[in-house]
């Protein structure tokens, strides 16, 4: 019979407290990441360290062994019930085993009967900060023998460098992760899930710059919810936040990537336009003044319409040429809107 056809699969009990042990692995979100030159230092380091031609740094998950770095061989992953590491997550701090053929173990296991023949194994296991072995630094040779106690005692300190960094690669990724809820948070209008008015202000300042750096047209659509006061009067304030939480998804779903759409203030909405002159703008308008039309809402089970006036302002590179500028032609091209009959569009000035 081939040597590969005798490949022993070790029998893995998965225990209730595997999950939690899987759950804590989990939380490091290291699974599958790409190679890491610290990592690749540490397991060349045991090598050295321990006079042996290979080091891995391995996870152990539900059904497999995925290595995040290995020393002498490359290898992504075994299935657990094939891996020396597996037996580091059923109890023992630190595992050796001088000679793998000799062990029932791991004698026919596919790296003890299969290239590179694998003889000597000496992990520790690598425990997170509540105490579950998630994997291991392990170091291996192709001859039998062990590891000296000066040996041991370095991988030991090794495993617990590795652990550090492990830690701190997902206190990294937590950081970011906050970072960027906060900058959401600081950014977006909780309503409407819109660009908060600082934050429409603080874009449109750039657009503006970079509009006049290479005389590219930008536009700016302001839109007021027609008779808004009477929807809360008489329907209360819940649901003028419905109709605003409505109207915010409708204009996210209807604007491109570079648009930025925000909450200016009250019912008040906004959408900057780079790239698009007044024509386009008014198009844009004409066509989200009839989506805004369409839109039903409800009070209670009552069918409620709302409809919006819309005025448009956009670069013309002489008198209209910063944001405040822009901003003020909108607004009053708004106002012939509201005072024109509402439910409608005004582009520019008259």
């Amino acid at each position: 019979m081939l040597a590969e056809e005798k490949v022993h699969t070790l029998i893995t009990a998965h225990s209730p407290a595997d999950n939690f042990r899987l759950a804590a692995l989990h939380r490091y979100h290291i699974l599958d990441t790409p190679a890491c030159e610290d990592f690749s230092f540490l397991t060349e380091l045991a090598t050295k360290i321990c006079a042996v031609p290979y080091a891995f740094i391995s996870l152990v998950d539900a059904e497999r062994v995925w290595i995040k770095s290995c020393a002498g061989m490359h290898m992504g992953e075994l299935p657990r019930g094939e891996s020396y590491c597996s037996l580091a997550v059923l109890g023992d701090a630190a595992t050796e085993i001088p000679d793998l053929r000799l062990d029932p173990r791991t004698a026919t296991m596919r790296l003890t009967v299969s290239a590179p023949f694998m003889r000597m194994y000496s992990s520790v296991a690598l425990t997170s900060s509540d105490g579950f072995a998630i994997g291991t630094l392990c170091v291996l040779d192709t001859k039998p023998g062990g590891l000296n106690a000066d040996q041991r005692a370095m991988l030991a300190k090794l495993a617990r460098q590795v652990m550090a960094l492990i830690e701190l690669r997902a206190n990294e990724k937590t950081l970011e992760a906050t970072v960027r809820e906060l900058e959401l948070l600081a950014t977006t209008d909780d309503l409407t899930g819109l660009h908060n008015r600082r934050s429409l202000l603080h874009r449109l300042k750039f657009e503006t710059a970079r509009a006049k750096r290479f005389r590219a047209p930008l536009s700016a659509v302001m839109i007021d919810l027609d008779h808004f006061k009477k929807v809360n009067d008489e329907h209360g304030h819940a649901v003028g936040d419905q109709v605003l939480t409505t109207l915010g998804r409708l204009l996210r779903d209807n604007v491109r990537v570079i648009d930025i759409p925000g909450r200016y203030g009250g019912e008040e909405l906004c959408v900057i336009l780079p790239n698009t002159p007044l024509d386009g703008a008014c198009k844009f308008a004409e066509a989200l003044r009839a989506k805004i039309e369409a839109q039903l809402h409800y009070a209670g089970a009552r069918p409620l319409h709302v409809t919006a006036s819309l005025g448009v302002g956009s670069f013309d590179h002489m008198e209209i040429d910063d944001a405040e500028s822009l901003l003020r032609q909108a607004d009053t091209a708004l106002y012939r809107a509201k005072h024109g009959g509402r439910n409608r569009v005004e582009c520019g000035t008259t």
